[in-house]
């Protein structure tokens, strides 16, 4: 019996089986004019047919025979369709926007796919091949448009490191198998262009400091390239090799580097740094960058460039227009004239540190293929509600006529946990479109930028970022190509795409992404309340110390965050100063955060223990996932305890009673508790929280040589913190009123100044400027009785300020930069613009409002470090003081003066 009933079921299935195999073939016809694009989509869709087991074959023609069994694929003015469109279809097709597609049944059931250009053919057959997927059938009747809100849909990968390579400075990487072993991984790049092109990116933007010394070799400057004639080869031919890829899925790969930035052995021949932000523009360095330029565009005429004027070179000044408009632009048409090109290739303005709209108002008469491109969010995510001077800048570049494209970048705030909260991503796009007029996307990795391509996750064999982050990308193409989707239908959309990826049902998808959208909100509202910065020199999820909350000032607060990139809110220090004062509070709180970011976190964790039973597939990427979500809640109730501590605090400044300092300390321990259980989630689950691992990072810790780069390094800091504060609260509550510290003067140092001669004792009275009466009318003691440098402010402002000098002992060179916004005023060290800011150790303030002369904003003490030897320091143009030279050793404590009339200085409360 038991024989009888295998065979009865064996009869019926190889039936069912016999008529699932029986289809009628398929003919694929394109056209002659031999689209490489068509081609490949129409592939894709081959093999979707295939999978429903469908006989296909692709055939080239120029007319069409009326057939069932035709899929006609192609752009709409190809001979092929000339006289086998309805009238209705051509007008519908021709009014469709770039890389737009129409899809239809004809009359004799001929499917027709129809793309107002190459791209739009290619995404008519890719959506047409989801459509399949989905449904498991090919659709009986279709009639179909789409079309992209935007225009450019790029993702980037960097061809950069976590730290330095031995003798080169910031974004100095050669293309090297050695440094770089992945660039030469074509499988890992079909991988990689695959999945662009099914989420139907059509840009890659290659991020690299100076590209050409490793792709290409100058006539005029043969030494100038930076590696060996057997690895240039190699760059040349996977150049080739992924620029042909690309442009089969419709994607533009467009070379990114920064100005002025030259090759190491270019620089060392000629006695020059390979960077240095204050030199002005030489004719050696201007015709080198030129023939780079022209010889690029010749050889890879299918490539465009993006170019950073700023950073690298003088910032925001008519040396940015010059550059672009004398060099750039002109180097890019020497190599079409030299090629015999006329379409003009994609140039790319990062509008970063430059005046942007005053460089595309010179450079457009000159150039027409021009696009801008300004971040989003800084490098974070803090917002779907940008405004402010932010808003209006790139308000103002949409405004220039050419495309316009926001740029996801670094996400320093959200590295390394997973984030994917399509809500909060949708919103974004819109604000893209409706706040900044934005026509472009320029999309970051989610994590792991500098370690690319693979993840921190502490995974044997590493993770690929791209298959980590799967639904970052998905969801950033999804909304750039319609942000206007139903909010109702995606919870579906997602919950399903979830639910297949995890073998759940579509309650238990819809709970993972309510757990992604409940922990989305917590990295974003963190910064943008308490933050320093939205930068890559502060690694949020490692947490801050208590004297960043409370004296935010202090490390160089960028405010502009708060101003444009955050809801209309207060700050830690304002909401203080309010309560004390019994005011009113406007908009999003620091209080009001902290109870927010703690329920989200608390119902992250609940969606994601709902959806836990369900899990039947890829369990170990979900354990994954769910570590991340209860490392988002520890770090919320981390930072929302230690805000309530920091308030406590704040009112002692005002009231000087102990026994707020004593409200503040189980907060402040509470605080610690939920770091120690962070630390435990991630010991052996990261290799570290964030991927740049250089001098740059700055908070909370300064890491320099791959240290405080994981939780557990930053465990022993807080504990520390807490233990400062207890000691605190026990001297002042042991000190007897009236007694006061001893202050300890700065001793100058014995420096050779070799440019200039006139000199000045620091002290009240002093003048300060050899062209100006200015004089000083308060002065921190510590100050008082170095010797300083005596300079002309006119010459300051016009050419800037460079001092040489010699030192027989390591020294530290105090710059005093006033603490107001101004065009004659020297801006400090900021390394959100200047990767070179903290070259000197010099980007952190070490005494705040220090010196204030008699009608002058307060200025603020920065210190730079040198060792022994002959040096030149150049700053740029703007009016500073060089207050003198102190011993490397000297004991530089960290302090407000207070000469502003703010208040007191209440950090040594913690160290």
């Amino acid at each position: 019996m038991r024989n009888f009933l295998i065979f009865i079921s064996c009869y019926f299935l190889s039936i069912s089986f016999s008529n699932a195999s029986i289809r009628a073939p398929k003919t694929i016809v394109i056209s002659t004019e031999n689209h490489v694009r068509v081609r490949f989509g129409a592939e894709k869709l081959s093999k979707a047919l295939v999978s429903l087991n469908y006989s296909t074959k692709i055939e080239q023609k120029d007319k069409l025979a009326s057939n069932s069994s035709v899929i006609a694929i192609g752009v709409f003015s190809d001979k092929l369709f000339v006289n086998n469109l309805p009238a209705a279809i051509k007008n519908k097709i021709s009014t469709t926007k770039k890389e737009g597609f129409h899809i239809y049944s004809g009359k004799n059931g001929a499917l027709y796919i129809i793309g107002n250009d190459a791209s739009g053919a290619l995404y008519g057959c890719i959506e047409l091949a989801d459509q399949i997927k989905s449904s498991g059938k090919l659709p009986a009747q279709l009639s179909f448009s789409d079309q992209p809100e935007m225009v450019l849909r790029g993702t980037c990968i960097g061809l950069q490191k976590p730290d330095y390579l031995p003798g080169h400075d910031v974004y100095e990487y050669p293309y090297t198998p050695e440094t770089f072993p992945w660039l030469y991984d074509k499988t890992l790049w079909i991988k990689y262009l695959d999945m662009m092109v099914e989420n139907r990116y059509n840009s890659l933007y290659l991020w690299n400091g100076h590209p050409f010394s490793s792709l290409l070799r100058l006539k005029d400057y043969p030494y100038a390239v930076e590696v060996d004639d057997a690895t240039l080869k190699k760059n040349e031919e996977i150049f080739q090799f992924l620029t042909n890829e690309a442009d089969k899925r419709g994607i533009w790969v467009i070379q990114m580097f920064y100005n002025i930035i030259i090759p190491k052995p270019f620089a060392d021949k000629h006695g020059l740094k390979t960077q240095d932000r204050n030199r002005p523009i030489i004719p050696l360095i201007a015709d080198y960058t030129r023939k780079s330029v022209s010889s690029f565009v010749e050889k890879y005429p299918n490539v465009g460039l993006m170019v950073a004027l700023g950073e690298a070179m003088e910032g925001v000044g008519q040396d940015d227009i010059d550059w672009f408009t004398k060099t750039i632009i002109p180097g890019v048409k020497d190599g079409l004239k030299a090629a015999g090109i006329k379409e003009e290739p994609p140039i790319v303005l990062r509008a970063h540190d430059t005046d942007a709209p005053s460089v595309m108002k010179a450079a457009l008469p000159l150039y027409k293929n021009l696009y801008t491109e300004n971040k989003f969010n800084g490098e974070a995510l803090t917002t779907y509600t940008p405004r402010g001077a932010w808003a209006e800048l790139n308000r103002k570049l949409a405004a220039i006529g050419t495309i316009n494209i926001s740029n996801v970048h670094i996400l320093a705030n959200l590295e390394p946990f997973r984030y994917g909260s399509a809500d909060f991503i949708q919103k974004s796009v819109q604000a893209m479109n409706k706040i900044y007029g934005a026509k472009g996307l320029h999309l970051y990795p989610q994590a792991s930028y500098w370690d690319w391509p693979y993840s921190a996750d502490e995974v044997k064999g590493r993770l690929l970022e791209v298959d980590r982050d799967w639904i970052w990308y998905k969801e950033w193409a999804r909304y750039s190509w319609n942000s206007q989707r139903d909010r109702t239908k995606e919870i579906n959309y997602w919950g399903n795409e979830l639910a297949n990826k995890y073998g759940a049902n579509l309650t238990g998808g819809k709970a993972i992404l309510n757990a992604y959208e409940e922990s989305g909100e917590i990295s974003p509202k963190l910064l943008r309340r308490y933050g320093i910065t939205d930068g890559n020199r502060q690694t949020l999820t490692l947490g801050m110390l208590m004297t960043q909350l409370i004296n935010p000032l202090r490390y160089g607060l960028f405010t502009l965050m708060y101003e444009s990139e955050a809801p209309e809110g207060e700050m830690i220090i304002e909401y203080a100063e309010k309560e004390w004062k019994k005011q009113g509070h406007i908009g999003e709180t620091p209080i009001q955060v902290a109870r927010e970011v703690v329920e989200h976190g608390k119902k992250a964790i609940q969606s994601i223990n709902e959806a836990a039973p369900s899990i039947t597939k890829d369990t170990l990427e979900f354990k994954r996932l769910r570590n991340d979500i209860y490392c988002y809640d520890e770090m919320a109730n981390f930072y929302a305890e230690k805000v309530k501590a920091a308030l406590w605090i704040l009112r002692y400044k005002n009231s000087n009673q102990v026994a707020d300092l004593e409200q503040a300390l189980p907060f402040l321990q509470k605080s610690v508790d939920h770091y120690a259980k962070l630390v435990k989630l991630t010991e052996h689950s990261y290799l570290y929280a964030n991927s740049m691992q250089t001098k740059q990072r700055k908070i909370p810790m300064r890491g320099v040589d791959k240290t405080f780069i994981h939780w557990k390094e930053m465990l022993p800091v807080f504990t520390k913190e807490l233990n400062h504060f207890k000691r605190s609260i026990d001297s002042l509550k042991s000190i007897k009123e009236g007694t006061v510290t001893a202050i300890v003067p700065y001793k100058s140092a014995d420096v050779k100044v070799l440019n200039e001669t006139e000199s000045y004792v620091i002290a009240k009275d002093a003048p300060l400027f050899s062209d100006t009466a200015i004089k000083i009318k308060e002065v921190a003691a510590q100050l008082v009785g170095l010797k300083g440098i005596k300079l002309a402010k006119e010459k300051q402002i016009k050419i800037g300020t460079e001092i040489k000098f010699s030192t027989k002992a390591p020294v530290k060179l105090l710059i005093g930069f006033f603490n107001q916004k101004d065009p004659q005023y020297l801006a400090p060290p900021q390394l959100e613009t200047d990767a070179s800011a903290n070259n000197y150790g010099q980007s952190e303030i070490k005494i705040s409002n220090a010196l204030v002369p008699y009608g002058f904003p307060p200025v603020n003490v920065h210190a730079y470090s040198f060792p022994a030897g002959t040096h030149t320091l150049n700053l740029g143009k703007g009016a500073c003081l060089v207050l003198g030279f102190i011993d490397d050793k000297q004991e530089l404590r960290i302090f407000n003066a207070g000469l502003d009339g703010r208040g007191k200085d209440i950090d040594w409360l913690f160290e």
